[in-house]
């Protein structure tokens, strides 16, 4: 598959993904990544993260706060946004709807990842 439509299937996972870790606690950059790790998002790579947050800081979804670090200088953590809330709902309803779309249409069409 072109790795270019991977890339940009992966964005919009990551994005809502992201929003869904920030709706549970406020995390800064690195311990997000470290996040994404732990569900299974391996061998993202950390510039991957931070233009993400940037652009969901521009569309008002989140917003960082500087706070101060046990371990060095200050850490940039992110929270969700009323509009970041409003953003995560829809994210979880669309992915619901996608997921089952997506998972009729391989059970309905016989194809098989693994064959």
């Amino acid at each position: 598959m072109d790795s270019k439509i991977n890339s940009q299937m992966l964005k919009g996972i990551l994005s809502g993904s992201i929003l869904l870790l920030l709706s549970q606690e406020e995390l800064y950059g690195y311990k997000l990544s470290e996040k994404l790790t732990e569900f299974g998002f391996n061998g993202i790579p950390k510039g991957t993260i931070y233009p993400l947050l940037l652009s969901l800081e521009k569309k008002k979804l989140i917003k960082g706060t500087m706070q101060p670090s046990d371990t060095g200088p200050k850490r940039k953590y992110y929270s969700l946004t009323d509009t970041g809330i409003t953003e995560t709902d829809e994210f979880i309803m669309q992915w619901h709807d996608l997921k089952n779309s997506v998972d009729n249409l391989i059970g309905g069409s016989g194809l098989n990842a693994n064959e």
